[in-house]
């Protein structure tokens, strides 16, 4: 027997039971708003955790990817370092479809660098203007901002791979690296980031490229190691042993070897005696005076010579050419940061333009302006000498 309630109960409960599975409904969809929205965040997450630990090889691949052709440019008158970092990247290129053209402003003329070319069958591309360049866009090596060409201020790489210091970027894609000693380490390290394994010179046949690391290419970068290091002595870090060991298996010991050991050019031995017979020593600082030269790349390989005179810790060659005096400079001493010493050696003369690393630096300067054309008073050769000593004593730094 049912006993009846109270009038309205019934109403009441059913108001009860419909709020409650509002209620109910009103929370399952609230539920299913915050897992939607959960889901979106991981999902977020994920990308940017898989964007962030993504290669700088996977990256620049990406990047190449993007474009049909592209011009991989050189600094001017490039040498193995750069030839080597721009083989490589031409290779990271193939295996997005991606064309290339390896161009440079300047000259190949240091018989080492000349070799290097010739052994590698490179087919390298000069250029004395912007309108020269080749390809919807510009990638850099071994240097991160485009010079010596017509043009070059108005050049906006996509990406740049450099180990040297500066300030330049890409618009894409930035790798630079001063604590590396070559810009062939880096690009050493993206072709292992893509899976690009060195193979045996004997075993390359029916190898497709982009595949594997041609040996050619692995034997560029090698050489590339070496001669930004001296043969992995000088300016290493861990990465240039790690890439030299990663390339290893893949080298042509025959093509290095007539590399590494070209003939040699009459002036070059002949500017070297002079680098050594004129040499002006004072302390553990050397200087010297070469006169004029043909060939600009003797210079630096004077300084190389000059170096080794014992007790001499930093060493400063220049010599003209055409209206314009080449400098060269190499140090190790702790105390001689090179590359700013030729830089305050010619801060005040117009156009003049010098830098480098601690151990290593370079510049040019053009004779007429050294001398008085435009702002300042100019300078003589003297004096421009006296300037080289002040500056690596620190009096100018």
């Amino acid at each position: 027997m049912s006993v009846p309630g109270p009038a309205g109960a019934g109403t009441v409960a059913q108001a009860g039971v419909g709020e409650l599975l509002d209620r109910v409904a009103a929370d399952s969809l609230l539920a299913a708003a915050v897992f939607v929205a959960a889901l979106a965040a991981l999902v977020v997450l994920a990308l940017v955790v898989r964007r962030t630990t993504r290669s700088p090889g996977e990256r620049l691949g990406r990047v190449l990817a993007e474009y049909d052709h592209i011009s991989v440019l050189m600094h001017p008158n490039p040498d193995p370092d750069a030839m080597a970092a721009a083989q490589g990247v031409a290779e990271l290129a193939a295996t997005v479809d991606t064309e290339t053209t390896l161009q440079h402003p300047g000259l190949i003329r240091h018989q080492e660098n000349r070799a290097f070319e010739t052994v590698l069958d490179l087919d390298l591309d000069r250029i004395q203007a912007a309108a020269g360049l080749d390809g919807d866009a510009v990638v850099l090596v071994d240097h991160n901002e485009p010079r010596g060409f017509t043009g070059d201020e108005q050049v906006s790489p996509v990406a740049v791979i450099d180990h040297h210091p500066g300030g330049g970027t890409g618009s894409s894609f930035t790798d630079v690296r001063p604590d590396y000693g070559a810009a062939a380490t880096i690009v050493t390290e993206y072709a292992e980031d893509v899976g690009l394994d060195p193979i045996d010179p004997e075993n390359h046949d029916g190898h497709e490229t982009g595949e594997t690391l041609p040996p050619a290419v692995a034997t560029g970068l090698l050489y590339g190691i070496q001669a930004d290091t001296k043969n992995l002595t000088k300016g290493c870090s861990p990465a240039e042993f790690d890439a030299a060991a990663y390339l290893y298996c893949g080298i042509d010991e025959e093509s290095l070897d007539r590399i590494a050991n070209p003939e040699v050019d009459t002036e070059v031995l002949e500017v070297k005696a002079r680098a050594i017979i004129e040499r002006d020593v004072r302390g553990a600082f050397a200087c010297s005076d070469v006169g004029t030269i043909s060939n600009v790349d003797a210079v630096p390989q004077a300084a190389d010579e000059l170096l080794r005179l014992e007790g001499v810790t930093a060493v400063v060659v220049f010599g003209d050419t055409d209206g314009t005096v080449h400098l060269s400079g190499r140090s190790r001493d702790d105390r001689v940061h090179m590359g700013k010493a030729l830089q305050a050696t010619i801060e005040d003369i117009p156009m003049a333009e010098a830098g480098g690393h601690a151990r290593m630096g370079g510049g040019q300067v053009q004779i007429d302006h050294m001398e008085g054309i435009g702002p300042g008073d100019g300078i003589t050769r003297e004096e421009l000498h006296e300037r080289l000593f002040d500056a690596m004593t620190g009096d100018r730094q």
